[in-house]
């Protein structure tokens, strides 16, 4: 019950930009300009305020991000391995096999501040941050193929990963943000959160799943529970502890990313199906967060 009410907040905000997408602020252009904002200006400001700032220890980051790094492949390779339950055809595949291992960062930057504040937030952004060039790699790769783009392109234009390179280059420098301009990071981040989540809502979509629905529970159950007992078993196996423990399961149970759906669309893939599982993704997190939140204690 505390790991529910401890998501209570976020998941709210979340219902709430479902019900403002339904009925009262019901234009696409509205969101699609929000999501943009949050994207390229917002959360590039709080990744780089926390990473800037925020004390790190580079030597014992190493194994967090070698643990990612195999969690997230884990979770590609699980996911191809359902491919013969999809009944699919292989652009359709290719798009949904995005589902297994992409992560929501809006969801996982909320949760790791309310498990652990300021360095919780500095660990997820440093562990997503690095994570993000590997899960392009993979989704772009896979789509390229079947649709058009460009992985090299893709990572350079990325705000998140250059927000990400920029905060930790400065941390490794010893340099120090002037007051005026933390102060201003800091409220441009305070309004990535809410707006992000509320974003994430207004994106949900549902219709019909397409496909055999035992391959999208197979994609759901990777995301949901086999990365996360992955990262449970490797983060012990290595020795990781306390926040980086912590925030190693956290980044493996977390749904979804809406941005799998923007990239399907782009790149001629199946949008509306990995649409669906984006969604049923978000709303069974709400349990299988809970239960793994419960875990850590």
């Amino acid at each position: 019950m505390q790991s529910l009410l401890l998501l209570l907040p976020d998941f709210s905000l979340i219902l709430l930009g479902v019900v403002l997408r339904r009925h009262l602020l019901t234009a696409d252009e509205l969101w699609a300009a929000i999501e943009k904002l949050v994207y390229f200006v917002l959360f590039p400001a709080l990744l780089f305020n926390v990473l800037a700032s925020a004390p790190i220890d580079f030597s014992s980051a190493l194994p967090l991000f070698g643990s990612g790094f195999a969690v997230l492949l884990a979770g590609f390779a699980l996911g191809w391995l359902g491919r013969p339950l999809m009944g699919l055809p292989a652009v359709a595949f290719a798009s949904r096999l995005q589902c297994a291992y992409r992560f929501n960062t809006y969801i996982a930057i909320a949760i790791a501040g309310k498990l652990h504040g300021t360095l919780g937030v500095a660990t997820m952004g440093a562990l997503g941050g690095a994570m993000v060039p590997l899960a392009n790699i993979l989704a772009v790769s896979m789509l390229a193929r079947h649709g058009q783009g460009n992985p090299l392109r893709e990572l350079a234009r990325n705000p998140l990963v250059l927000a990400t390179l920029a905060g930790l280059a400065f941390n490794a420098g010893g340099l120090e943000l002037a007051d005026p301009v933390q102060s201003f990071l800091k409220r441009l981040g305070d309004a990535a959160v809410a707006l992000g989540l509320l974003a994430v809502g207004a994106a949900l979509r549902w219709g019909k799943v397409g496909g055999r629905l035992a391959g999208s529970c197979w994609l759901l159950a990777v995301k949901l529970m086999m990365m996360p007992a992955l990262a449970w078993w490797l983060g012990r196996a290595l020795g990781i502890e306390g926040v980086a423990f912590d925030i190693l399961v956290l980044f493996a149970a977390l749904p979804t990313a809406s941005s799998a759906y923007i990239l399907a669309m782009r790149m001629g893939g199946d949008g509306p199906g990995v649409a669906w599982l984006i969604s049923a993704s978000t709303l069974l997190a709400v349990g299988s967060l809970s239960f793994w939140l419960n875990l850590l204690g």
